[in-house]
């Protein structure tokens, strides 16, 4: 696996985190409807629905900024890399209880949705060790 990591670099590990997030919570997300949850909740009067295209978006985007933001700034603080990993999972799931439970979901949907923010959580702290993982290697070449 680390010959794979080292081989895709920082740009590809990011983007492998990304899709492989992704993936994994469209799975999640045709499971829970499977199991009947309809993902629609209403706000504000109208009626809303959590699709395919706000899973890939909510996962996608705020690992690719929040990686690459990572692998910016471990380029010059080493103190980064535990800290994105700290953040990550703080943020994954702390959104848990700002997004999700307080939205008007069925119980199936409420419990799909957290499960996707775990996810985010574990996908992100991995890709985060990845990444001082390159970092450290290329640091040694100086």
């Amino acid at each position: 696996m680390r010959a794979f990591i080292r081989q895709l670099g920082v740009t590809g590990t990011i983007m492998v985190t990304a899709v492989a997030a992704v993936v994994i919570n469209l799975v999640v997300y045709a499971i829970g409807t499977l199991v009947g949850g309809t993902f629609d909740f209403v706000n504000n009067n109208e009626p809303m629905h959590i699709g395919t295209l706000l899973i890939t978006a909510f996962t996608a985007i705020p690992l690719l900024v929040g990686l690459a933001l990572t692998a910016f700034l471990g380029r010059w603080w080493d103190w980064v890399y535990p800290t994105a990993a700290i953040i990550v999972v703080l943020a994954a799931i702390g959104t848990i209880f700002i997004m999700t439970i307080p939205v008007d979901l069925d119980t199936t949907s409420t419990i799909t949705l957290a499960a996707a923010h775990v996810v985010v959580a574990i996908v992100g702290a991995w890709s985060v060790i990845q990444l001082r993982s390159l970092s450290q290697r290329r640091s040694s070449w100086k």
